[in-house]
C-alpha cells in the first residue's frame, strides 16, 4: 500500500509518499481501507517533535473514515461496512490514518451509516468528539446561554459553534483576521469578534455580567483573558492548543482564577462520542439542518506536505482533509 511515513521530528520535508505492506489483521484490532482522513494539530506537534511516546519512522494520521477490509470475529462488524476510528494512539504509538490502509484498536471504531461523500465524512470524526465533548463534558452548555469561543475559525471552533447553535446558544466566536469576521457571520456566529489578544472587553461591552461560558482553542497565552470574559460561575474549557502553548507556568489559582470563575478541561477519545451522535451529526448534514465546514480538500496522498504547510501557517478555515485514491 501507499502510505505518509514521517521519518523524524521536523520540516514538513520530513513527510515521505513510501509503499509499505498492508497491516496484518490481528485479534481484536479492525483493518480498514482508508477513503479520507483530516488533518490535525495533534498531527502537527507530532512532526514537529512536541508530542510525547512516539516512535519513528510512523505513520502519522489519528483519524480515518472508510470501509472495513477485515474485523476479528464477534467485533459485529464485517468487510464493507462504513466506518470511521480516531486517538487511542493512532499515529503515534501505532501506525495512523495517513495510508491507504490502517489498523486500529476495535475499541476505536464507529459505525456509521451514510451516503455522504467521503470527504465531508473524513473531516468529521476528531472534529466532532472535540467540540460535542467539549460542549457536553467540558461546559455542560445548555439552551439559552452565552458561549465565547476562542479560536473561532478553527476546524473545531466552527464545529463547536455549529453544535452550540443548534442547542440554542448564543455564540460569539474569535479571529485574528478582519478578513474572516464576515465568515463567521455567514455561518451564523451572533457575535464575530476581532481578536488583537484581548477581548474581555468587547465580550463584556455585549455581556456586561460576561458570558455564561468559553472554549479556549488557543492555548495559554490567551486563556487569562479569556477567564475575565466570564461571569461569576460561568466556565471555561481549556480544549486546544492553537498557539502550541499548554502549559501555566507558576500557576497560583487565587490570582490566576478571576473571583467565581470555572475552568475545565477537555480531552476525549473515541469512546466519548457516542455513536447516535455521531449518527445524527451525519444525518443533519445530509438533511442540510447542520453545516460543518471544510475549508479544502486534497486530491490524494501525495499533497500532504501541502496540507501540513496550511494547516501550519493557519491558512485554513474549517477543516482540511485528504481524499484518498486506491490503484
Amino acid at each position: 500500500m501507499r502510505a505518509v511515513q514521517l521519518s523524524g521530528p521536523g520540516p514538513v520535508e520530513h513527510l515521505h509518499v513510501r509503499e509499505l505492506p498492508i497491516p496484518s489483521a490481528r485479534d481484536g484490532w479492525v483493518r480498514i481501507r482508508v477513503e479520507a482522513f483530516g488533518l490535525n494539530r495533534s498531527e502537527l506537534h507530532t512532526r514537529l517533535g512536541l508530542a510525547e511516546g512516539v516512535t519513528f519512522p510512523r505513520v502519522p494520521g489519528i483519524e480515518a473514515a472508510g470501509v472495513v477490509d477485515a474485523a476479528p470475529d464477534g467485533s459485529g462488524l464485517a468487510p464493507g461496512q462504513k466506518v470511521v476510528a480516531m486517538m487511542g494512539g493512532m499515529g503515534r504509538t501505532f501506525d495512523g490514518g495517513y495510508a491507504e490502509y490502517t489498523l486500529v484498536p476495535l475499541t476505536q471504531v464507529i459505525p456509521i451509516d451514510t451516503d455522504l461523500p467521503w470527504e465531508t465524512v473524513g473531516a468529521l470524526p476528531e472534529m466532532i468528539q472535540t467540540a460535542h465533548g467539549s460542549l457536553t463534558t467540558g461546559l455542560d452548555l445548555t439552551p439559552g446561554q452565552t458561549l465565547l469561543i476562542r479560536g473561532g475559525t478553527s476546524s473545531v471552533g466552527l464545529a463547536a459553534a455549529a453544535l452550540a447553535k443548534a442547542r440554542g446558544a448564543t455564540v460569539l466566536a474569535t479571529t485574528r483576521r478582519p478578513d474572516r469576521l464576515d465568515d463567521l457571520a455567514r455561518r451564523g456566529i451572533d457575535h464575530p469578534l476581532l481578536d488583537t489578544g484581548e477581548i474581555a472587553d468587547a465580550v463584556r461591552a455585549l455581556y456586561p455580567q460576561g458570558v455564561d461560558a468559553a472554549l479556549e482553542l488557543v492555548g495559554t497565552p490567551t486563556l487569562p483573558d479569556t477567564l475575565r470574559s466570564l461571569r461569576v460561575h460561568g466556565t471555561a474549557c481549556f480544549t486546544g492548543m492553537l498557539s502550541n502553548e499548554w502549559t501555566v507556568k507558576e500557576f497560583y489559582p487565587i490570582s490566576y482564577l478571576p473571583n467565581g470563575v470555572r475552568l475545565t478541561a477537555y480531552g476525549g477519545d473515541a469512546g466519548d462520542l457516542p455513536q447516535d451522535v455521531l449518527q445524527g451529526v451525519l444525518d443533519a448534514i445530509a438533511a442540510g439542518r447542520l453545516d460543518i465546514p471544510v475549508h479544502h480538500v486534497y486530491d490524494g496522498l501525495d499533497e500532504i506536505r501541502r496540507a501540513h504547510t496550511d494547516m501550519e501557517h493557519g491558512n485554513a478555515a474549517g477543516k482540511l482533509v485528504v481524499r484518498v485514491h486506491h490503484a
